[in-house]
């Protein structure tokens, strides 16, 4: 289902925020970041850096929460766009992981 809004004549269709694919996301980016740091790859986020000197996964699990409340608190002040945001931000976020480690193996096996 899309949510509709009216942009002067013409109806645009926007995707609904879909909670289930945010929680895919979260497990997934999870996955590839533990993986990508068993390779070899440093952090890029600041914020997500500094959460890791706490411990790799409770630095991780840290993070979640914060996306979580993030994407919680969007829904409860009826933004669902940026629930939707955040899904494609995830999603572009999984592909860069995937390129790393990928690129990451390709450099082991050299």
């Amino acid at each position: 289902m899309a949510l509709t809004f009216t942009n002067g004549t013409r109806a645009l269709a926007f995707p609904a925020p879909s909670m289930t694919v945010f929680f895919a996301l979260q497990s997934l980016d999870v996955l590839t970041t533990l993986i990508g740091l068993h390779l070899g790859a440093t952090e890029a986020s600041l914020f997500v850096g500094r959460l890791l000197q706490l411990g790799l996964v409770s630095g991780l699990l840290i993070s979640k929460c914060f996306a979580v409340i993030l994407a919680s608190a969007a829904l409860a002040f009826q933004r669902p766009r940026v629930v939707v945001f955040l899904n494609y931000w995830f999603a572009a976020l999984i592909a860069w992981n995937l390129c790393t480690i990928l690129w990451l193996l390709a450099a082991l096996r050299a």
